[in-house]
């Protein structure tokens, strides 16, 4: 396990993460770092915990926000795959009317032929 010394707040927290998740605990704690200046600067001065806790409210938020549209993105994929199996299977029921059309078109095409000749 890797230690990395992170700031938020103006404070330093040492953590522990797996070793080669160094940058990426840095970049959480930056995006907790940037929601806790944007509360302070809103509201002022308040406890740290509760200026962490509504940080990681408002960072919750977000996240939650992210999951309902994946969630309707994943939706409207599988609703685009449907369409397109839909789509692949008519095409295949007109080849294959096509090919029987064609099929008769010829039988008739050879009596026609047996006829004249």
């Amino acid at each position: 396990m890797a230690q990395v010394i992170v700031q938020v707040n103006d404070r330093p927290y040492t953590m522990q993460c797996p070793d080669g998740e160094e940058d990426h605990l840095r970049e959480l704690a930056k995006l907790l770092d940037t929601e806790v200046s944007r509360i302070r600067s809103n509201v002022g001065t308040v406890g740290d915990i509760r200026l962490l806790v509504m940080a990681g409210l408002m960072v919750a938020d977000r996240l939650s926000e992210s999951v309902r549209r994946i969630e309707e993105l994943e939706e409207q994929l599988q609703g685009a795959r449907e369409a397109r199996n839909a789509t692949a299977q008519q095409a295949r029921d007109m080849e294959l009317k096509f090919a029987e059309r064609l099929e008769t078109a010829a039988e008739r095409l050879v009596g026609l032929a047996g006829k004249i000749g």
